[in-house]
């Protein structure tokens, strides 16, 4: 592929198996890690991004300042996945919850890594909210070419936030749909900088304290298996990334 199109541009998607349950992994990689399975699985993934196929290849060809490569995933951890006590779909940190939790952050909050080494400096953290829907309208920039002006598009360029001549992302609001439900929204304050999101439903975690749906296998969007909210729950992620404390009237006037 590299060498028929290095002459012209090319657009590659790659959606890999890998950190996925059932965690196929080949022989070379299996026991690597100190993570088992789940670790065997991250490591061979770097292996075959960095030196195996991919970027290796597109630095050996010379098109390493005029490629744009982004690197994301479509969900959090899968916490649910386990055998026996080995956690098999990976961790999320200080966020709460995980895959198929259409609101909470540890389900929807994921890496962001982009790599233009002849256009993007190197080493910059951008604490801005953007959308794996903002990938197309990048990628039809890049390309030349415009969106369609016939509908309202949902996602926004990257590249002026990339490129730092604007400061914040171009979403006001984003919706987080569990299924086709409405579970949360976010909204971007730009004058204050703050980030609030409301929740108007929430999966019902099994256990009550375990921050997931063991019981169930996978946290559902609706029916029994979620709690609604009137008045929603209202977080600021601004200081409470890890959504632990919802505000009230009390404790946030504004």
């Amino acid at each position: 592929f590299y060498f028929r199109n290095k002459h012209r541009p090319f657009l590659l998607f790659v959606s890999l198996l890998h950190v996925h349950t059932p965690l196929i992994t080949t022989e070379k990689f299996q026991g690597r890690s100190r993570h088992g399975l789940y670790g065997d699985n991250v490591e061979e993934m770097d292996w075959m991004v960095g030196k195996s196929w991919l970027l290796d290849v597109i630095d050996k060809e010379d098109l390493k300042n005029t490629t744009f490569i982004y690197f994301a995933s479509d969900h959090g951890g899968f916490l649910e996945a386990h055998r026996g006590n080995s956690q098999l779909g990976g961790w999320n940190g200080i966020y709460k919850g995980g895959k198929g939790m259409g609101g909470w952050e540890g389900g929807i909050r994921v890496p962001g890594i982009v790599r233009w080494p002849g256009v993007l400096p190197a080493g910059t953290v951008i604490d801005e909210p953007t959308s794996l829907m903002d990938i197309y309208p990048t990628v039809v920039q890049l390309a030349g070419g415009t969106v369609p002006q016939d509908r309202v598009m949902d996602g926004h360029t990257l590249l002026p936030l990339l490129r730092g001549t604007e400061q914040h992302s171009r979403h006001k609001f984003l919706f987080h749909y569990c299924g086709v439900f409405l579970h949360a929204v976010r909204w971007h304050q730009k004058d204050s900088g703050t980030i609030w999101k409301a929740h108007y439903a929430t999966p019902v975690f099994q256990p009550e304290a375990s921050g997931a749906c063991f019981r169930r296998g996978i946290c559902p969007c609706f029916g029994d298996g979620v709690t609604h909210h009137d008045p929603p729950l209202l977080f600021n992620l601004s200081q409470d990334p890890s959504e632990a404390n919802p505000l009230s009237v009390d404790t946030e006037p504004l």
